[in-house]
């Protein structure tokens, strides 16, 4: 039997995240949370986050916030190592 080739586990989430028509940011910002990401500093609803050895993203959405499918893929393409 063969088996199917299936990505790491932290690849697989971000997949994920880019095929969801849309979702809460409160859900999105916890992805790059679990995978290393962390909040340096909070203005509002602007959170910083940070990364050893890259640049540092701007997270700014409220936390009920729809979040569509554009946006996903901009936010995976910065954050995903």
């Amino acid at each position: 039997m063969k088996v199917k080739w299936r990505p790491p586990h932290r690849y697989r989430r971000w997949n994920v995240l880019r095929h969801e028509p849309s979702l809460k940011a409160q859900l999105i910002l916890a992805a790059p949370l679990r995978i290393g990401w962390r909040v340096k500093r909070q203005a509002g609803s602007h959170r910083t986050l940070t990364k050893p050895n890259w640049p540092d993203v701007v997270f700014a959405f409220h936390d009920g916030e729809e979040i569509g499918p554009k946006m996903l893929a901009l936010l995976a393409k910065h954050l995903n190592p």
